[in-house]
């Protein structure tokens, strides 16, 4: 794989992650519905178990985030160290 096709798959990964992070999103705002739907319901095993769920799935949106965070930089570094911008401008 030339540097040209990695760097092109670290923007698809840094895509995915960006992905990965919406759909964790979305999972705590269903969580979030459940549980304002659990209020007029008042079923203690909900009240028990969903915040719990709710921590989990923020953790792993902070790990998702954290590990994309790191990971652009690790994309930019390549980037600058590899010169891809002049490697973009001879392919075109």
């Amino acid at each position: 794989m030339d540097k040209l096709e990695k760097v092109e798959m670290m923007d698809k990964i840094l895509r995915e992650f960006d992905d990965l992070k919406n759909s964790q999103l979305s999972v705590l705002k269903k969580i979030s519905k459940i549980e304002a739907d659990n209020i007029n319901l008042g079923v203690s095993m909900l009240e028990k178990k969903l915040p719990e769920m709710w921590s989990n799935v923020d953790s792993n949106l902070s790990l998702v985030t954290s590990l994309e965070e790191e990971f652009q930089e690790y994309r930019d570094k390549f980037f600058k160290d590899n010169n891809i911008a002049a490697l973009q401008e001879e392919s075109r």
